[in-house]
């Protein structure tokens, strides 16, 4: 089931949409104000977001930029074509003004999600609920971004482009040797160990596993 992330405090308009997206067979999510979206994103990753930019404490721009990895259509009074443009610029996937016709926002919700659904680029990885865009290097672990060093990026990326195969020591040196000049077991081990206790904080899970006397595997959560 596809879960939907409605922000916006206004509860009338969130219980109409909450009601129609559960009628269209969507999971729903609620927060009602900009730092309780945020709360509610570090727990869960929904598929897709409606955003209210008039929002109590944070407002919806401040948190459209810290939302990652899930399209976002902005729901909102503001008819403006430059807030419109801005925001579309800054990372929102689509723009609908209130008041809206029902069937065209399910519409357009719908289009984002068959979006998704189609074939990943190349240029996004997937591990469980990990994300990494090797065009950008951002990584995402639950709505989170983990900031890596570029040999923890490097390291990572081979990992998720082999997700089920053990990747050897040698090979890894090989691809780190021109961040990592002394090039030993040695200071593998220490980029390992450090990718691995970044990624833990998220969650308290260990993604990374070690296979004794060959190198190293993705650990799958399931």
């Amino acid at each position: 089931m596809k879960k939907i992330l409605i922000i916006d405090d206004d509860i009338h308009i969130g219980n109409m949409l909450e009601e129609a997206l559960k009628k269209e067979g969507y999971g729903v999510l609620r927060a009602y104000s900009g730092t309780e979206a945020l709360y509610v994103l570090s727990l869960e990753k929904p598929d897709l977001a409606l955003l209210d930019l008039m929002l109590p404490g944070l407002d919806g721009e401040d948190v459209l930029l810290q939302i990652k990895g899930i399209p976002v259509i902005v729901v909102s009074a503001r008819a403006d074509l430059d807030d419109k443009v801005k925001l579309l610029l800054g990372g929102a996937a689509d723009y609908v003004t209130k008041p809206f016709h029902l069937r065209e926002l399910l519409a357009r919700i719908a289009v984002q999600l068959r979006s998704e659904n189609t074939a990943k680029p190349a240029s996004v990885l997937e591990f469980d609920d990990l994300t990494l865009y090797t065009d950008t290097g951002t990584v995402i672990l639950e709505a989170k971004e983990i900031r890596l060093t570029p040999t923890e990026h490097a390291i990572l990326k081979l990992l998720m482009q082999n997700p089920s195969q053990v990747i050897t020591k040698s090979l890894l040196l090989e691809r780190i040797s021109g961040d990592t000049p002394d090039g030993t077991e040695s200071s593998l081990k220490m980029h390992i160990s450090n990718l691995r206790k970044k990624l833990r904080q998220v969650n308290g899970r260990d993604y990374i596993e070690a296979v004794w006397g060959i190198g190293f595997k993705l650990r799958s959560g399931q």
